[in-house]
């Protein structure tokens, strides 16, 4: 492994929103002004690339494919640790073609070195690193079910990479991925949703963190996708963020990088589910330079 961090993002020539899958996604809204939207999703795609680049990381681009507008969120593609790709299986119909796409380009990145295996999960749904967090501070993974991801895909996680797991089940549908309201930070913090976490999920998180580590977003912060963020070191890669929770982050040492992403607000996304990091490995040194 290599450590330069590792992006996987996915190029937004077919992104738009032409259908309805969580609460966020608003076809009628989209296509009311699709030219503008798709020329500043093509912006901030590229303001979020340099972005990375900017904190020294290396973006790996794959197509998009017709007919497959979120295969512009790979962080749905897989779950990734110590060049491990376990492959998403769908929930939806509507997303589950992107599957072979993302099976085959991460097939490719694993044939160029960047990868050591890849394998598709089976028996159970589950929907990549947006329902699986590693937390390199704990060394384990978060991981979700409820609307997206079963319950079963939490076992088969622990099995396929051999690390802890934490089960975190969601609540509501509208932040239907763990990603969306639950975000590990580099310094052990965790900026986290309360409204989208179970009873189980909250008694999990009071298990595993201290009570000076749990940062509560507020309504605001989650509806603006700051959560769903990119933490590389003490920098932070995020949709533009409320000044308040930019301020609070600050006061932790965090440098904020905020980026204007609302066309893929739009479908229900932010920076986090635009990339997904190839790099992360499960070694403490590797941990720390994370």
């Amino acid at each position: 492994m290599t450590d330069t961090p590792v992006f996987l993002m996915a190029e937004p020539t077919h992104y738009d929103v032409a259908y309805q899958i969580n609460p966020w996604m608003q076809p009628g809204l989209w296509s009311a002004s699709a030219t503008t939207n798709r020329q500043a999703a093509r912006r901030g795609w590229e303001a979020l690339k340099a972005a990375l680049e900017g904190c020294g990381a290396r973006v790996v681009a794959m197509p998009g494919a017709a007919k497959l507008p979120d295969l512009v969120f790979p962080a749905n593609a897989a779950v990734v640790l110590d060049g491990v790709a376990l492959v998403a299986r769908f929930r939806h119909p509507e997303r589950s073609g992107e599957e072979p796409h993302f099976l085959a380009a991460l097939s490719d990145l694993r044939d160029r070195g960047l990868l050591q295996d890849v394998r598709q999960i089976e028996g159970c749904l589950q929907e990549g690193a947006g329902d699986c967090l590693w937390d390199a501070h704990r060394s384990h993974f978060w991981a979700a079910s409820g609307p997206r991801s079963s319950a079963a895909s939490v076992e088969v996680i622990a099995e396929t990479f051999g690390q802890p797991v934490v089960h975190m089940p969601l609540a509501t549908e509208r932040y239907y991925h763990l990603d969306t309201c639950f975000c590990p930070l580099s310094g052990g913090e965790i900026l986290y949703y309360p409204p989208a976490l179970t009873p189980q999920a909250h008694r999990a998180l009071l298990d595993h963190t201290r009570a000076d580590e749990r940062l509560e977003a507020s309504d605001e912060d989650a509806e603006a996708f700051s959560v769903n963020a990119v933490c590389i070191g003490r920098t932070i890669v995020m949709a533009r963020p409320p000044a308040r929770l930019e301020a609070r982050l600050a006061e932790r040492g965090y440098d904020v990088v905020p980026v204007g992403l609302e066309p893929f607000m739009l479908s229900g996304g932010g920076a986090f589910c635009m990339t997904l990091r190839l790099d992360l490995s499960s070694t403490p040194a590797a941990a720390l330079a994370a």
